[in-house]
């Protein structure tokens, strides 16, 4: 059965409370409504199921790859990749297909799906082992060597029906380099710029002894691969998203926070690596992706990005973000799911909706979900949080919030909610109409206790007709 949950039924409970199976016939989502159904489930099929990858072809179809795995263990072992069709928004779902697997020792895993929107070409690019997984792998680019990671796609060209497997090791890994395997969810394509039609896929790569993260990158729809030079080290799986000037941003797995670079040359080199604070991770696979990647720069909706991953210290709190200014800030954001959680990757779907997949309940389940961005329920903001010089144990001070309208429409008057750590007070207060572009800063009172030290996160929550958006930084307290 599928799940479907209003806006003004959000609770815990039932977002935890997915139904495993496969939905049949169920009517279309109502807008503000987020839908959830399992498409697999741990002993159905195979003992256990990793590593989700979500796209939508240009036909429509949904392709969601997974791994099928006899433990949860990664690489090498006995593997094999399969993908789900479904041709009605997420709806329903075809039986599972098998798109790489063959007999032990051999194994396949950690799918990333991506199309080719001139060619309609579906590719789906995994790591393929005999001996060796990331960590063991030797050097060299030996395509038949059993001690070597390889860099293996399978591409169809019948929206997902049938698959044909390519090998292309010599083609992108440098021979210094060790394990290589790529970063599992969804590449993109360029759409725009000096570097439209480019295939772009996202790789971890392991050289003298540390990681690093790095594009392979196809200007002939996937005749020939090269890669560029990888960003590190810190490198982990990681995505990229085309933003509306034009650059590439590459969005990394890494804790205490994301880290991200950029690119303005398509991919082939980034600037280094730098932690974005309003993206907490576990050091967990996430996914960003840009809502409307056709419309040109000037178009409102250019600079939004969507984001997903557990935004906590653990794999649990599977979050949704949304950005209105091609990443710098992160205000609009919505739990999908508060209990345990891990990989994620999310889809733009033909009528605008979100397809979200991920593993959840201690990997128990890849779980599908989809909603709008009613559902969602933010509105464009920028929010500034600036405390005092000096924060002290023991004390009453004022921290500044600035709020600053990126909407096309007036907010009415609304308030403000800061989030404090334990045994800390606050209240909430009042903040004026703005209009587009207009901004305030307002004053919002904190009472320190004094056994208060070291450092604190504070979040605001912005609320106005009925939406809302957050900002959050880190404080230091003096005793």
């Amino acid at each position: 059965m599928q799940r479907r949950v209003t806006v003004a039924m959000l609770s815990a409970a039932l977002l935890v409370a997915t139904t495993a199976g496969t939905a049949h016939g169920a009517p279309a989502a109502a807008p503000g409504e987020l839908t959830s159904q399992d498409i697999a489930t741990q002993g159905v099929g195979s003992p256990h199921y990793r590593i989700p990858a979500l796209t939508t072809s240009v036909r429509g179809t949904l392709i969601a790859a997974y791994d099928t795995r006899p433990t949860l263990g990664d690489l090498p072992g006995n593997l094999g990749v399969v993908v789900r069709r479904s041709t009605d928004g997420g709806a329903t779902w075809e039986s599972q297909q098998v798109v790489r697997k063959e007999a032990a020792p051999k194994g396949f895993g950690d799918p990333s799906l991506l199309v080719d929107r001139t060619t309609g070409r579906i590719f789906v690019f995994y790591a393929g082992s005999v001996n060796q997984g990331f960590f063991g792998s030797g050097t060299g680019n030996d395509e038949s060597d059993p001690n070597i990671l390889q860099a293996d796609y399978s591409y169809s060209d019948d929206d997902g029906v049938t698959w044909t497997h390519r090998r292309i090791t010599k083609q992108i890994k440098n021979p210094a380099w060790a394990g290589m395997f790529a970063a599992s969810g969804e590449g993109i394509q360029v759409r725009h710029g000096a570097y439209e039609g480019r295939l772009i896929q996202q790789y971890a790569i392991r050289n003298n002894g540390a990681n690093y993260a790095v594009s392979a990158y196809s200007d002939d729809h996937g005749a020939t691969w090269k890669t560029g030079t990888p960003v590190g080290p810190g490198g982990d799986e990681n995505k990229t998203v085309e933003l509306s000037d034009g650059r590439i941003m590459l969005n990394n797995r890494s804790a205490p926070y994301r880290t991200v670079a950029y690119s303005s040359d398509g991919g082939v080199t980034y600037t280094p690596f730098v932690q974005d604070t309003d993206l907490p991770d576990p050091a967990n696979n996430g996914s960003v992706i840009r809502y409307a990647p056709d419309v040109p720069a000037s178009h409102p909706q250019a600079s939004w990005l969507l984001f997903s991953n557990t935004d906590s210290t653990a794999r649990k709190n599977l979050t949704v973000k949304m950005s209105c200014d091609n990443g710098r800030t992160w205000p609009i954001r919505k739990v999908v799911d508060p209990g345990s959680a891990a990989y994620s990757t999310l889809t733009r779907l033909p009528d605008g909706r979100l397809g979200l997949l991920y593993e959840r309940a201690d990997y128990r389940h890849i779980t599908y979900s989809s909603f709008d961005l009613k559902w969602l329920g933010g509105t464009c903001a920028d929010i500034t949080i600036t405390p005092p010089a000096t924060l002290r144990a023991g004390t009453t001070a004022e921290v500044t919030v600035r709020v600053v309208n990126r909407m096309d429409v007036t907010r009415s008057a609304g308030t403000l909610d800061l989030a404090v750590p334990a045994g800390w007070s606050t209240r909430q207060v009042a903040f004026p109409a703005v209009r587009p572009g207009q901004g305030a800063n307002i004053k919002v009172p904190v009472t320190i206790p004094a056994g208060a030290t070291g450092d604190a996160r504070l979040t605001v929550t912005y609320k106005a007709d009925g939406k809302q958006a957050s900002g959050s930084r880190s404080v230091t307290v003096t005793p």
